[in-house]
């Protein structure tokens, strides 16, 4: 076929075929970073695309600002040239591949807030040319990307499935997870239409070592929701069952210990004091959104939203009982140093960290707050708790720790001292951690 009577479709699979296809990633964070440099480490020229010129700058210079990605790896695919980084977005039109990694938060009232995609989808269209193929990756509810992006896309003039082609493929990312990186986990893809599947399977495979395509957008959407809704369900019955189990007196991390003996039929799950990260406190609720518009009620998804949110609460009500029983202390007069910013153990990121609630809550029943967390050392500008912006991490010290009267350990991080912990004359554990290090003491308290 002479090139000039390729067709859109023809073009854009000659190009991944061999390789010369350039991908452009918009949103540089925990998924598109680790995004953009799977692509390039593939041999795929890459141009990031983000809004803040920090992460340009950090990038150019070859300087990682997450763990999954290291800096040496990252500094060699920019002097080779494999990729860039940028926020202007005018060099869209040299991308052939687009992928979208934007946030997809909720609003105050706990609906979808999609102006993240929109205002990305709007930047794309008005750069939109022939032969390219556009896939959203930001987690939301089945129908955005056919019902939202789709549109968007079109204000161009072009027409979805024979000049543009749109997908989605939910990001998968797991921080701190050592055993997976964005290469190595199954990726879930669809296009939509049939060449638009074609393509979106090709890129992925390019770049990933698993795809799992699936029929439709609204389907690898549904996915995404799944999974993380399976997650939040079994977190909230565990959290239940701490409470059922704590009033009788029973250990909720023994019974599951020896419950995850079982070979079959079980899997553990861990309570906690709060859900926290970019998926689970988030996704349930984009479903529970969307089935409204279908009459079909999520009364169970509900609940475990409830269950979880509830935490935060339960864990300041517990450390004000020990407070008052153990030291004659109330909470208005306590010092509290929060062990843990971070949302999981092992990572830096803080994104729905229900450490924020918990040092809210205490604060608001006039504590003096602190935290300590090895991997954060100083707070950054959050949307629901923009007051704690640049506190900084004190350090972990026997002296420190003088400066206290209870030790609340919200995230267990590895890097932390927990027999030093145990100078505290009160500990409050939401994570089990000082029993997994073998530190006892009536002092110390599950929550």
């Amino acid at each position: 076929m002479d090139d000039a009577d390729a067709t859109p479709f023809d073009r854009l699979r000659a190009v991944l075929a061999d390789r010369s296809a350039v991908v452009g990633v918009i949103g540089l964070g925990y998924v598109g970073l680790p995004l953009a440099v799977a692509a390039a480490r593939r041999g795929l020229s890459t141009i990031g695309f983000d809004i803040d010129p920090a992460k340009e700058a950090r990038i150019k210079a070859g300087r990682s600002y997450i763990d999954a990605v290291a800096s040496d790896e990252l500094a060699a695919l920019v002097k080779a040239g494999q990729l860039t980084a940028t926020t202007a977005y005018d060099r869209l039109a040299e991308c052939d591949v687009i992928v979208i990694c934007v946030p997809t938060p909720l609003s105050r009232h706990r609906d979808p807030d999609l102006s993240y995609i929109e205002t990305t989808g709007r930047e794309i269209a008005r750069r939109l040319r022939p032969g390219q193929l556009v896939v959203l990756e930001s987690t939301t509810y089945p129908g955005t990307t056919r019902e939202v992006l789709k549109p968007i896309l079109e204000s161009s003039g072009l027409v979805c499935g024979r000049d543009v082609f749109v997908g989605f493929s939910p990001e998968r990312e797991d921080p701190g997870n050592a055993a997976f990186d964005t290469a190595s986990i199954p990726k879930v893809v669809a296009g939509d239409g049939p060449q638009a599947s074609e393509l979106v399977q090709a890129f992925y495979g390019a770049v990933v070592q698993q795809v799992v395509p699936v029929s439709s957008p609204d389907v690898a959407e549904a996915v995404k929701i799944t999974e993380n809704v399976f997650r939040a369900v079994n977190i909230a019955l565990v959290n239940e069952l701490k409470l059922i189990y704590g009033a009788m007196g029973i250990d909720v991390w023994e019974v599951i210990e020896a419950a995850k003996t079982k070979p079959f039929g079980y899997m553990p799950f861990y309570p906690g004091p709060g859900l926290g990260g970019h998926c689970i406190p988030i996704d349930p609720f984009y479903l529970t959104w969307r089935s409204r518009e279908f009459e079909v009620p999520t009364r169970f998804i509900e609940l475990a939203g409830e269950i979880n949110t509830a935490m935060p609460n339960h864990v300041v009500d517990v450390l004000a009982r020990a407070l008052d029983e153990r030291l004659r202390l109330a909470v208005s007069a306590s010092r509290v140093l929060v062990v843990g910013l971070a949302y999981k153990k092992n990572v830096e990121d803080v994104r729905e960290s229900p450490s924020f609630k918990l040092m809210s809550l205490l604060e608001a029943r006039g504590a003096k707050v602190a935290f300590h967390d090895p991997h954060v050392p100083e707070a950054p500008v959050t949307r629901e708790h923009p007051e704690f912006a640049g506190r900084r991490s004190v350090a972990l010290s026997a002296e420190t720790l003088k400066d206290f009267d209870a030790v609340l350990i919200a995230t267990d991080h590895d890097a932390v001292d927990y027999r030093l912990l145990a100078e505290a004359p009160l500990v409050v554990d939401t994570r089990n951690a000082m029993a997994r290090h073998g530190v006892q003491g009536e002092h110390i308290i599950k929550a």
